[in-house]
Formats: C-alpha cells, structure tokens, sequence
C-alpha cells in the first residue's frame, strides 16, 4: 500500500511538466500580441511582414501552436527584438491607471502639443489625449492609419479636414470618425483650439489600402481589434455634415 501511495505522489510529475510547457506557450502567445499591438499592426500586418500564415499567427498567439526555431527568429528579427524577449512572461495588468495632473509631461509631435491622458496603452485599446492646435501649425499633411478616433472640442474653434470634407466644430461639439481616412485637426481664427481626442489606433483589416500604410500624426500606445465601423460624425450645427447622416441619432 506504502509503493501505491509513493507512486502516486510521482506520477503528477509529468502532469505538471505538460502544464509547464502550456504556461510556457501561452506566455510566448501573449508576448507576441503585446509587440503587435503595442506596434498598431492588424494580425494581417503582421502576416504580410513576417511571412507567416494569419492562421498560423493567431494560434500561436492563442497559445494553440508551438513556434519552431525558425518562426521565432522571424518574428523577433521583424519587432526588432531579442529572441530572449518574445519568451518574457507578460506583467500584471492593472485594473485601474490613474494619471495626475501634477504628473502629466507636455509633448510636440507635427505641429501638435498633447498630453496623454493614459499609460496604460500597451494592455488597452483606447488611447486618450488632450491636444493643443495651434493657429500657426504649418503645412496640410494628411495622415490615415488602421482604427477610429473620436474628437471632442473644449475651446478654441477646429475645423476637422476628413476625405476631402470640412467639418468646423466649435466648443461642445464632436466627431467620430474611420481613420483610415485621410484627416487633418486645423485651428480656426488667431487662437490655439483644444480638443480632447480618443483613439482606437487597431480595428478591422484595411480596405483598398495598403496594408503596411501607417501615417500617424501622434505615435499609437496601445491597442485591441475593433469591429469596422462606417464613418460617423457628429456635431451641434447640422449645415457643416452630410445629409444622407442622421444627425438626431449622434447629438447629445
């Protein structure tokens, strides 16, 4: 009876070694979805990049499928990383990041001034800002890139350049928008505009654009698919905005 229970105590031995290699996967998985996200790339980027399957990908990522060798010096050569770092197991998520206003740092990018309103990017897929517009901001580049965004203005009068479109906002309005679509944040008048902006810089795969195609004005932190959505923009002056749009159903 003593041999039973000693044997018994043993054998879980190669259970837990199973168990070992799956956390081992799984962590392998979701390292490889925190560098595409943190990244902005769709799972159909990646595939384009790295030459692996979308299939492929998406199980590995799932922590369904073993990488070889030769996958994994792949994709660590196409994030730039070390093969070391794509078996890193990922931190704990926070459930909550709150950013003070003593702490929050003033950056320049494009002829913007913003303030990033989260940290928390690399496991979220929002990306808040508060954005300073200036009057003077030169040039007309339009920018495009995977996702949505949504505009909304605290002073300051903005005209928001969409696909050709101009929409003027002023305080109080707002403006949902796919940015795949070429846009342009302008200041209207002699004063800067401030707008608070929140982002959502991954969503479904591209359509009739280029897939590597990513022009941002401000960096992406952060970021989980979204379901493809048709352009929607809403604001509290019906002239400026198409008029197939059902204006009553976006005013707030």
């Amino acid at each position: 009876m003593w041999l039973v229970v000693y044997m018994t105590t043993k054998l879980p031995v190669r259970q837990q070694t199973d168990e070992s290699i799956q956390e081992q996967l799984c962590s392998f998985g979701a390292r490889l979805k925190e560098l595409r996200l943190r990244r902005g790339w769709t799972m159909q980027e990646l595939a384009a990049r790295s030459g692996l399957s979308k299939a492929f990908l998406s199980r590995l990522e799932s922590g369904g499928r073993q990488a070889s060798i030769a996958a994994a010096l792949t994709l660590s050569r196409v994030f730039d990383v070390s093969l070391a770092s794509l078996f890193e197991s990922r931190p704990m998520v926070q459930s909550c990041v709150i950013v003070r206003a003593a702490d929050s740092v003033e950056r320049s990018t494009n002829g913007l001034k913003y303030v990033p309103l989260s940290e928390a990017g690399r496991f979220f897929n929002l990306q808040p800002l508060r954005i300073k517009v200036s009057p003077s901001r030169r040039g007309n580049e339009h920018y495009r890139h995977d996702g949505e965004e949504w505009v909304y203005v605290l002073s300051g009068g903005l005209t928001l350049s969409l696909a050709g479109a101009m929409y003027d906002l002023e305080p109080g309005d707002a403006a949902h928008f796919e940015s795949r679509l070429p846009h342009r944040l302008i200041a209207r008048g002699d004063r800067e505009a401030e707008v608070l902006l929140v982002a959502s810089p991954v969503s479904s795969p591209p359509i009739n654009l280029n897939l590597l195609n990513q022009h941002r004005a401000i960096p992406a932190f952060g970021l989980l698919p979204l379901p493809k959505r048709k352009a929607i923009v809403a604001a509290s002056r019906p002239k400026k905005f198409p008029a197939k749009i059902n204006l009553k159903k976006y005013q707030r």
